[in-house]
């Protein structure tokens, strides 16, 4: 079985971390392996990595004409790729040696459609003391009560997941309405997709807690200020993933009940036994995250249009 690895990037500043991400995913123990890699309309970018890549055997490059955001950018080397399975990581992670080993050995050993693995963190600063375990997906990385080993969940996050290739352009791959672009800060990227696939296919995704990449943290993800533009951007993106897929409507109440009624009393036990400073920020960077996600799907229900979403989704594509 084939595997494709497909990495997107656009920025020469981060330029040397992508780097670290396409050696570590080079590093594989996987055989065979593919990797695609989609340079987001930046020709110096992608003249850089021509030079620096374009003569290793079973790594494909691409250009796109133009800056599409990272749903285009995606579902593009997807559409290039030639494996059996395509996986995705972030250009700002790290994957462990075994990462697609462990990926494909799922595949072979069951009926999986798509298969995720474990985010971990990889704070490159001091992580912050206010940062609650419970809100690691603001970040990209798996937060506390993600799921249990080898359990199917609905998706799992953007820089550890992979798809049988037929099955994700089937469904057709990420919508452009969802990820980054510039600085649009659209967010829902995988879970339209995975709720695409588990309606027509009846499965969600394998979450194999083995299958490892460590996500880079910088000093700008632990800034509170921008957590909290962070989850005000997701409460938003929640409603344009409600106006997309309409079926998804209240695929967070379980979480949030999870969080209210065992997270939180769990923290009040807690901080009662053993105080400190940490633990009341912590808690109550939990109310104030919650908050701006509900205030950022607030504010999607006054402005954003359905018929003006539709009328975008099925414009016809510039590629």
């Amino acid at each position: 079985m084939k595997v494709s690895v497909v990495i997107c990037t656009y920025a020469m500043d981060r330029y040397d971390v992508f780097s670290e991400c396409v050696d570590s995913v080079l590093a594989q123990t996987y055989d065979p392996l593919e990797i695609v890699l989609v340079v987001d309309g930046n020709e110096p970018v992608f003249d850089r990595v021509r030079d620096d890549y374009g003569d290793l055997e079973d790594v494909v490059l691409h250009c796109n004409d133009e800056n599409h955001g990272i749903s285009y950018s995606r579902t593009r080397g997807a559409e290039i790729a030639t494996g059996d399975v395509v996986a995705f990581i972030d250009d700002d992670a790290v994957a462990e040696e075994d990462w697609v080993a462990e990926l494909a050995r799922v595949y072979a050993e069951t009926d999986a459609i798509a298969v995720g693995g474990h985010v971990a963190s990889d704070w490159v600063t001091e992580k912050p003391d206010f940062f609650p375990a419970e809100f690691y997906w603001l970040v990209g990385c798996d937060e506390r009560g993600m799921g249990d080993h080898m359990e199917e969940l609905r998706n799992t996050y953007g820089s550890n997941i992979s798809y049988r290739r037929d099955v994700f352009l089937a469904v057709g791959g990420y919508d452009e309405n969802t990820g980054r672009k510039g600085d649009r800060h659209i967010q829902a990227h995988e879970a339209p997709v995975c709720i695409r696939m588990a309606n027509a296919y009846g499965k969600g995704v394998i979450y194999n807690t083995d299958a490892v990449v460590h996500h880079k943290l910088f000093d700008y993800r632990g800034d509170f200020q921008w957590l909290v533009f962070r989850a005000f951007w997701q409460g938003y993106s929640k409603r344009i993933m409600d106006l997309l897929l309409p079926e998804a409507k209240g695929d967070k109440n379980e979480y949030l009940q999870q969080l209210m009624l065992e997270f939180v009393p769990d923290r009040l036990s807690d901080l009662l036994r053993r105080p400190s400073s940490a633990k009341v920020k912590q808690l109550i960077t939990i109310f104030v995250f919650t908050a701006a996600v509900g205030f950022g799907y607030l504010y999607g229900l006054a402005e954003v249009d359905r018929a003006e979403l539709t009328a975008e989704r099925d414009a016809p594509s510039g590629a």
